[in-house]
């Protein structure tokens, strides 16, 4: 791809902006029964998880049979850390309380918690994917999303906490369903208001998400308005669907600057670009080439680079991770319809699980028993001897102490 001198220049100054913001010191002191120093005693420091959430939609784990199941499913955890999961209520519900979405979720997520992946549901409130059954009044729709919001939070706490509340209230003024009618009678910021406090006050742990594709000035403006308000968000979800072609590297790093002025992280929550021919719904087969898994890999390294610079992001979710049951049936996977790798698998994997993370360690204490290390945000194994101790390096100063 053609980079401009601006591209170039965020670019290089990539690895900078990750050691200052993706990394940290850690200093870990080691004493006796007696709370004494131990000196020369060998150390060994292992990353185990990234900080930085990494991740892809997981929807269509159980539709594959085995051995392709199993091959999705190592594929995913051997790169990701984080999954999102779908509820979308037409789908989960598609008769009134008959929630057969119900077990499902409840089974990828207890899979995600099993190979120690983070989880996030999506999307609680939407004015698309809409029950058949559901009412179009938005007086008679509103008390069946607050029980499903309510709901589905607490059922799922302690598998998935984190949660996009709703889903692209910007335009969905669009829509004649009880959903739209409710957003064009009441104004965007009033529903996401409205939704947001029915999941805080169903779990005021949960980490709550606003998300959008409408990257323009009604989404910053739904964004002050929700400060304003003292809306209880955690997150500004970012769609950023490619179908039509990449975002230039300035657009995404722009959209980055213009978002985190709201004080609140970002999470690239939709992530999309095709490994074929650029368009919306191709006729099918709409299949991936050469030649765009060669502009597919070297637009992914580019652009995973930029936004892991951006001391703002703290997540990125690709869609989908297969072409198998991609949406539109668009080649827009890191895997293959047979589930072998493409080369942005590939290069996603040398940047996640090389380049930015901590290589194994082997250190030894000092006369005040100390050892020390730098190493990128996230989870640590510490042994030494037959001690094992895990902990979290986070930014800022960071000390341990362990008693041997």
């Amino acid at each position: 791809m053609q980079l401009s001198s601006r591209a170039k220049e965020l670019l290089a100054g990539a690895a900078e902006r990750i050691g200052r913001h993706r990394k940290a010191d850690c200093t870990i002191r080691f004493v006796n029964a007696q709370g004494k120093p131990v000196r020369n005693q060998t150390v060994q420091v292992e990353m185990t998880r990234h900080a930085f959430l990494f991740g892809a939609n997981i929807f269509p784990l159980f539709e594959f049979d085995d051995p392709q199941r199993e091959t999705y499913g190592l594929l995913f955890r051997e790169l990701l850390n984080y999954a999102t999961l779908g509820f979308y209520w037409g789908a989960y519900e598609p008769e009134q309380g008959r929630k057969t979405g119900r077990e499902l979720q409840q089974r990828i997520a207890q899979w995600c918690k099993q190979h120690g992946i983070a989880t996030k549901g999506h999307p609680l409130v939407w004015h698309e994917v809409y029950p058949r059954w559901a009412s179009n009044d938005p007086d008679a729709v509103k008390p069946l999303l607050q029980a499903r919001v309510r709901e589905i939070i607490r059922e799922f706490r302690g598998l998935i906490d984190r949660w996009d509340v709703i889903n692209e209230a910007t335009v969905g003024h669009r829509y004649e369903n009880g959903v739209g009618k409710w957003l064009a009678r009441d104004s965007a910021a009033s529903v996401v208001l409205e939704t947001l406090r029915w999941a805080r006050a169903a779990s005021p742990k949960a980490f709550l998400l606003y998300n959008d594709y409408n990257i323009s000035p009604e989404f910053e403006k739904l964004m002050e308005e929700l400060i304003k308000r003292d809306a209880p968000f955690d997150a500004i979800g970012i769609q950023s669907h490619m179908h039509t072609g990449e975002w230039t590297l300035e657009r995404a790093w722009e959209v980055c600057e213009t978002y985190a002025r709201f004080g609140k992280p970002l999470h690239f929550t939709e992530v999309t670009v095709l490994s074929g021919q650029h368009g919306w719904e191709l006729p099918r087969p709409w299949r991936s080439t050469p030649d765009g898994e060669a502009r597919q890999a070297d637009y992914v390294e580019k652009f995973y680079t930029l936004l892991f610079s951006h001391p703002a992001v703290e997540a990125i979710t690709w869609w989908d991770f297969a072409d198998t049951h991609a949406w539109q049936g668009a080649p827009a996977g890191l895997l293959r319809q047979d589930l072998t790798l493409k080369p942005a698998y590939e290069r996603l994997r040398k940047l996640i699980r090389e380049q930015w993370w901590t290589p194994k360690q082997t250190l030894t204490t000092d006369a005040q028993g100390k050892a020390q290390f730098r190493g990128f945000l996230g989870a640590y194994r510490v042994t030494a001897g037959t001690k094992t101790v895990e902990f979290e390096l986070k930014s800022g100063k960071n000390e341990q102490q362990v008693r041997l």
